[in-house]
């Protein structure tokens, strides 16, 4: 890297990135080492990990030149991390449960941010990125008020709110101002999320098989309409539809 960062000898492409340019490429290395590992292919996850450690290397570089800090400096701080948030391992603690581990890992990081904080006016909130997915980061930010006391303590109330939310959605829908619309509709994912929350559930691997679950079932219809020897749209609603029962039934087979 240090080579390809050369000024005189480096490449071109290289020598023009900067932290914020390169963000979409971290991202998008991430996203592929996840969908190596979803579509269980060992050797590309291999490739896919190589390609993420890149984007760390080259953040540590254009650090390093710019007097920050460097890869060996970022090694030592996850290390340190690591001993400072498992003391059950490094540090003879004991702990008698998984849930009294967890709350050790959550004071450990909440330790962590106060160090960190510097204004007045500091939140709990802090250190959530923004440019996480949106169920993601959502998540983290329920997690972490309900980890500061702003939580319901039972499930059943939160199956209540998503009701209330979903009909205050239809009330703005049927308003017809659809930037209500759109608030409501944000309070009710919102609400959706920490009810997964309750149940144990990641949302984000819950949509993703969602996903891939609907997606499954739609082409099995546009096979059945292909067979027949039309398109999608030349169908009617209802038809489109009996396939789709067809699918859930063959498809679970």
């Amino acid at each position: 890297m240090a080579q390809l960062r050369h000024p005189e000898k480096g490449c071109s492409w290289d020598l023009e990135q900067d932290f914020y340019s390169l963000i979409p490429y971290t991202i998008e290395e991430a996203y592929e080492v996840a969908d190596a590992i979803e579509r269980n292919d060992l050797e590309e996850l291999r490739s896919e990990l190589g390609d993420l450690l890149l984007q760390v290397v080259f953040h540590s570089r254009l650090a390093e030149e710019q007097g920050l800090f460097d890869f060996e400096q970022v090694s030592e701080t996850i290390c340190q991390k690591l001993v400072r948030r498992h003391p059950h391992v490094f540090a003879g603690k004991k702990f008698s449960n998984n849930e009294e581990r967890k709350q050790a890992w959550e004071a450990a990081k909440a330790l962590e941010r106060e160090n960190r904080a510097t204004e007045e006016n500091a939140s709990v909130l802090d250190g959530i990125a923004i440019n996480l997915p949106a169920l993601v980061q959502c998540e983290k930010i329920l997690s972490r008020a309900a980890s500061h006391g702003f939580d319901w303590p039972e499930t059943p109330p939160v199956f209540a709110k998503v009701m209330e939310e979903l009909n205050e959605v239809q009330e703005a829908w049927e308003s017809g101002d659809q930037a209500h619309t759109q608030e409501e509709m944000g309070d009710l994912l919102l609400v959706v999320v920490n009810l997964a929350r309750h149940l144990k559930v990641n949302p984000e691997m819950a949509l993703k098989e969602g996903n891939k679950k609907f997606s499954r079932r739609f082409q099995y219809i546009e096979q059945k309409v292909s067979e027949s020897g039309r398109e999608l749209l030349d169908c009617q609603l209802v038809e489109l539809d009996a396939h789709w029962d067809e699918a859930k039934v063959a498809l679970k087979r």
